[in-house]
């Protein structure tokens, strides 16, 4: 499947998005990475590009970039190391001479080379190669930091190629987290609604309604998504640049981020490393969905069917830290108002806990 959608490669700026940047071509489907020399001949972006990658990233999909490229493109490749200040420094030393970038791999890849992007002032194209998360189209990327991650502003992609052919071969424990961050969009768009409320801020129903529908899209399908199954990725794979184009629209990341985001940031705070973090999240929007006085049992149902943890001790978390990590979710993003900024108390939180066991 090829999309093309109009676009202007223009900043954003959080709350309402006065101009909305969408990639010029979305590519999802089976063996579409041959596709690429179409999509940049039609792109038009010069002549030297980098690929930005990992060093198992590069065996599984890179080095096949490389190979397509390497009679028309004066092509080079960097091996990214952590999402830190450095491995930004360095990938962005390595783009200096670089038209245009690349980034092949999971998320740490993507958001690597977004920020790269962002920092030169230089289109990029996204290549995922697992579907663990809804940063293969944002505008923003996620770095740790020695409090926990933190999201900002970047550059979204000015295309995506998707090969769900790739995508399939990887862990399915990253397709199913990020199955797990996409119905967290359920609390996310509840949260949003309370700080319109309550407090006044902007809301868009339009990425509002985007949000929903890709989360239902998930919940609904929760049975078809397997290991190996090209549907169930295709699904995802859909289902994750639909969030991902939300939060362009809405111009910030509270169609894909509330309470149960707070929470799982938190949770990295204390443990990290120690899940991924579409498996936190769900776990979080379980809970969180439990105070909004919603569904919360189809909720777990749905990230049962499909394989995702829905208790701390799947993941091999002490139920004391994910308490500690609802007392404390408040404290990240304080000015990001949500159902857990109302209050909660240690017995409260307890309980909570408890009841991912019920």
């Amino acid at each position: 499947m090829t999309v093309t959608v109009p676009s202007e490669e223009i900043p954003e700026s959080e709350g309402e998005a006065k101009w909305i940047v969408f990639p010029r071509n979305i590519v999802i489907g089976k063996d579409v990475l041959a596709e690429l020399p179409q999509v940049l001949y039609d792109q038009k972006q010069g002549s030297s590009v980098l690929i930005i990658t990992g060093k198992h990233t590069r065996e599984v999909a890179a080095d096949a970039v490389l190979s397509l490229l390497k009679d028309r493109y004066s092509v080079s490749i960097h091996i990214a190391g952590p999402i830190d200040q450095t491995g930004i420094d360095l990938a962005g030393e390595a783009a200096k001479k670089a038209d245009l970038l690349i980034g092949v791999g999971g998320g740490r890849i993507i958001d690597t080379t977004k920020i790269v992007s962002y920092n030169q002032n230089k289109p990029f194209i996204s290549i995922p190669t697992a579907a663990s998360h809804d940063g293969i189209v944002s505008n923003r990327a996620s770095i740790p930091l020695g409090e926990g991650n933190a999201s900002i502003q970047a550059r979204p992609p000015i295309a995506v190629i998707a090969d769900t052919g790739i995508i399939a071969e990887a862990p399915f424990r990253l397709l199913a987290s990020g199955c797990a961050d996409i119905i967290s969009n359920y609390t996310a768009i509840l949260d949003w609604e309370l700080a319109n409320r309550i407090r006044g801020d902007h809301i868009s129903r339009y990425a509002l309604a985007i949000s929903k529908m890709t989360a239902e899209m998930l919940v609904s399908n929760a049975d078809l998504i397997k290991p190996g199954n090209l549907d169930a990725v295709d699904l995802v794979v859909r289902a994750l640049v639909s969030s991902g184009m939300a939060m362009s629209i809405a111009g910030s990341s509270r169609p894909a981020s509330g309470a149960e985001h707070k929470f799982g940031h938190a949770v990295e705070r204390l443990v990290p490393g120690k899940a991924l973090h579409g498996e936190i999240c769900g776990i979080g929007t379980i809970m969180m969905m439990y105070l909004h006085g919603g569904d919360w049992k189809t909720i777990r149902q749905s990230l049962q069917r499909i394989g995702a943890p829905v208790t701390p001790a799947e993941v091999d978390i002490p139920d004391s830290v994910i308490v500690q990590a609802l007392l404390h979710a408040k404290d990240i993003r304080p000015e990001r108002f949500t159902i857990i900024d109302m209050g909660l108390s240690p017995k409260a939180a307890e309980d909570l806990v408890r009841l991912l066991y019920t």
